[in-house]
């Protein structure tokens, strides 16, 4: 945000806190001279109306009235103001079992926007005793990921209850009839027009549901068959009192029957298969192979995990199974046969935050910063900008800034700011001398942060969750609906409950475990001494952070592969001492790692944050070019087999070249079921 818009909002707030009374709309544009910066009389009243929409948005209370009874509907009449009990948090006190609780509901998004939203409001929170550094203490640390590139458009129109339109291509559908094999049948992507009444995640996947205006149904609709463009309508909605995101979540589970499928293995293979619960294997026919029995509620999971077992493993029944499978080998070859353009890679940087975001994080750091020097007169200019997350010069711009905010015709209203010599000292700032409410989005990330921690184990059963929620509930005010609208529910651990509670005594007691692990890229069991050290998940996956003997270094172990755990005695951590940071990433860099570039349609554009790309390249039709870092390559031509053609191999050219000859090996198990060119 420009500073010249972000001085015009300061002052707005500076002055419609400033009096009882208000201020008409007139008497404001003559108050705030950066208003005749607009070229018309007209443009000067949008850019009102934004930047009251805005502020309102942050949660700061805007109140309109007119003293004028029977002129009541004309706005050049009424009159503005921000009164100051409902501008400022309540105060509400947290005990240190609630902080802790917070910061941690607070450090589960990775979406940068939300995870900014939860940062700002822990920040508010600490003028209210909460403390971001209590989150280390949890053995549990979950984390919701929000990959989809649709993602904060449709929580913005959710939480803000705006209209949505979007470019939509539901899941294909299976047609086929007699002995004929079934095909997919490929659906258009059509237009969709929504309001949006919540949005979860569930499966690992986000989903919306509202109002389908064109259908004139409730719908609900997956963010990553969303295409663009993605854009906010005009006006609002009333969402149905009877609405519940979690009701509308839950009723995802009886979408799908659970369907039976068998999967011909060869023998000695297709471990993560065999041990799935409820598999029956038999001996096949043919020499070498067995034939397995699974039970599952989504197929196209199944498929994709039979896809990258690649030669190893034939989709037999049911049909669409079988053609399921036969389709993403045939869709992934073909991507990776396909010639690849001339690029250059480049060092990968943060995508820029929406003006929007960036407007947000400016006015609300401001309107932080006075209570925060207020209530530590004399703090260090460094260690300030480093808990605001900013450099010393840019804490010094907003400084210089707050200097010369206040009314205009009231020389003594302007704030006095002095940090020459590296201590910041700030005086005459009453009206901004307690934090801000929390606003829509930040209210929003913390509850749902709270809600969902609310399900798991070790965690939903602390009476601080409960607690932390109520008083956030009260401190949140009006914004506290934005909450409601939106759920996350990551993977319920009821499969693998048996050994996350042995894990966390483990942490817990610091005992030292003996567990066979599966290794999918090897297709095989191995045996494993560690001493964990955190459990944290990723949206439907557990992982265990713990030091390998094995491997002589720190490893995340994904909980579903963990089988047979049993306590081995004392732990004797031999690592470097754990720090409270949560892992940058599933995968760690090592001397011996292998480069590995691949292209990815936009679909795939989650490969990017997931497998924290090295460096990237912009390609045509919204493609991109990502390198990635890899300690091996075993596992990349069955990664590139489950995204069915939307990633391909590019580099380096022997990896390239095996994974062409994976996937026709792959192929030729199903001989005339070859899909269609």
């Amino acid at each position: 945000m420009s500073a010249n818009r972000t001085e015009r909002l300061l002052n707005l707030v500076i002055a419609l806190l400033s009096t009882r009374r208000g201020f008409t709309k007139h008497e404001l544009f003559e108050e705030i001279e950066l208003y005749s910066e607009a070229p018309s009389t007209a443009a000067r009243e949008k850019l009102f109306d934004r930047d009251k929409a805005f502020l309102r948005e942050q949660g700061i209370p805007v109140e309109s009235y007119s003293e004028e009874i029977l002129y009541d509907q004309d706005n050049s009449v009424r009159r503005y103001r921000i009164r100051a009990d409902q501008y400022r948090l309540p105060g509400v006190r947290f005990t240190p079992e609630e902080s802790a609780v917070l910061a941690l509901a607070a450090g589960m998004w990775e979406q940068a926007s939300l995870g900014s939203a939860a940062a700002r409001a822990l920040r508010k929170l600490q003028a209210r005793g909460v403390e971001a550094e209590d989150a280390s203490a949890s053995v549990l640390q979950p984390r919701i990921r929000t990959n989809d590139p649709h993602f904060e458009t449709v929580w913005k129109a959710t939480v803000t209850r705006t209209p949505l339109s979007f470019g939509y291509r539901p899941a294909d559908r299976i047609r086929g009839s007699g002995a004929a094999p079934a095909k997919p049948v490929r659906r258009r992507s059509t237009v969709r027009h929504l309001q949006p009444w919540g949005m979860g995640s569930r499966f690992g996947h986000w989903y919306v549901v509202g109002w389908d205006v064109d259908r004139k149904a409730e719908r609900f609709f997956r963010l990553s068959r969303m295409s663009a463009p993605v854009t906010l309508g005009e006006g609002s909605y009333e969402v149905p009192e009877s609405f519940s995101i979690d009701v509308s979540l839950a009723s995802l589970d009886t979408v799908f029957a659970p369907v039976t499928a068998m999967v011909r293995v060869r023998e000695g293979t297709a471990a993560e298969l065999r041990l799935r619960p409820g598999a029956e294997a038999a001996p096949a026919e043919q020499p070498g192979w067995e034939e397995l029995m699974l039970t599952v509620p989504d197929l196209d999971a199944l498929a994709a995990d039979t896809a990258a077992l690649g030669a190893r493993a034939v989709a037999v029944h049911p049909p669409e199974f079988r053609s399921a499978v036969t389709e993403l080998l045939g869709q992934a070859l073909e991507a990776q046969t396909r010639p690849v353009t001339a690029f250059t890679l480049g060092r990968r940087a943060p995508a820029p935050a929406a003006s929007s975001t960036a407007a947000q994080s400016h006015l609300t750091r401001l309107l932080d910063l006075v209570p925060y020097v207020l209530g530590n007169q004399g703090a260090d200019l460094e260690e300030t900008a480093r808990r605001f997350g900013v450099s010393p010069a840019q804490l010094a711009a907003d400084l210089n800034l707050l200097f010369v905010s206040g009314p205009r015709h009231y020389p003594n209203g302007l704030m006095d700011v002095n940090f020459e010599n590296g201590q910041i000292f700030i005086d005459n700032a009453d009206d901004l001398s307690e934090p801000v409410r929390l606003g829509m989005d930040e209210a929003a990330a913390l509850m749902v942060g709270l809600d969902t921690l609310a399900a798991l184990p070790g965690v939903g059963d602390t009476p601080a969750l409960a607690s932390a929620l109520e008083k956030l509930s009260e401190a949140a005010g009006e914004s506290a609906r934005a909450g409601t609208a939106v759920a996350a529910r990551l993977a319920e651990p009821t499969a693998n409950a048996a050994v996350l509670e042995t894990l966390q005594q483990a942490i817990t007691g610091h005992r030292q475990l003996d567990m066979r692990y599966l290794v999918p890229s090897r297709d095989e069991l191995t045996d494993r001494t560690v001493d964990p050290r955190r459990l944290f998940s990723v949206n439907d996956l557990w992982y265990l952070e713990a030091w390998c003997h094995r491997s002589e270094g720190v490893r995340n172990f994904r909980v579903d592969r963990i089988h047979r755990v049993t306590d081995s005695g004392p732990a004797s951590w031999q690592g470097p001492a754990a720090d409270a940071v949560f892992p940058a990433g599933l995968f760690r860099p090592g001397a011996e790692d292998t480069l590995v570039t691949l292209i990815t349609d936009p679909s795939a554009a989650w490969v990017e944050s997931a497998y924290d790309a090295v460096r990237r390249a912009d390609l045509s039709r919204g493609r991109s070019a990502v390198e990635l870092r890899v300690g091996n390559t075993r596992w990349i031509p069955g990664f590139i087999a489950r995204q069915g053609g939307s990633a391909a191999v590019a580099a380096p050219p022997e990896l390239r070249s095996e994974t062409g000859d994976w996937l026709r090996e792959a192929l030729e198990n199903y001989g005339p079921d070859l899909p269609d060119k």
